[in-house]
């Protein structure tokens, strides 16, 4: 809960958004736990920083893509920590791997080494079905710069679905 030291206009966003920003989360990264993390570092950024919201269109722009740039910060920090264990701890042969889809190990790699400007497009156009005009909005740039973006994207994984095989 925010305390009453926090502007009224980082609460008033809070009461308005806030579950916009959990969903959002959940959605990325499954999980509840870490979901309400992001939230809570989101809006806590904010109350931190208000001049962020200066140079959105509207404080959905703000809290959407710094929301989208959080949880990818947290699945690359995730996925650097299981290098860091594998190198350090070798599996050992008997040890079992939680079930996972090779489709989501795919994609989670594919985040990981993505740059963070194309890891946003391919979850907007991907994950959240949005066009490349909508994707120009959020991002701030043209429509034909995020063809681009899909198009790295793309070709990127489809390296990465080959070194799989």
């Amino acid at each position: 809960m925010l305390s009453e030291a926090v502007s009224p206009d980082v609460a008033t966003l809070y009461i308005r958004y806030g579950a916009s920003v959990l969903r959002r989360a959940r959605q990325i990264l499954r999980s509840t736990e870490a979901a309400e993390e992001i939230l809570q570092e989101v809006f806590t950024r904010l109350v931190a920083q208000p001049e962020l919201l200066r140079d959105m269109s509207a404080p959905s722009t703000f809290l959407y893509v710094a929301t989208t740039n959080a949880c990818l910060n947290r699945l690359r920090d995730q996925r650097n920590r299981e290098r860091l264990i594998d190198r350090q701890m070798p599996p050992s042969q008997d040890a079992r791997v939680p079930g996972s889809s090779a489709d989501r190990a795919i994609v989670l790699d594919l985040l990981d080494k993505l740059p963070a400007e194309q890891a946003s497009a391919f979850i907007y156009c991907y994950l959240d079905g949005m066009s490349h005009a909508e994707i120009a909005d959020v991002l701030g740039c043209s429509r034909r710069h995020v063809g681009n973006l899909i198009d790295r994207v793309q070709t990127r994984a489809r390296q990465l679905v080959g070194e799989a095989r």
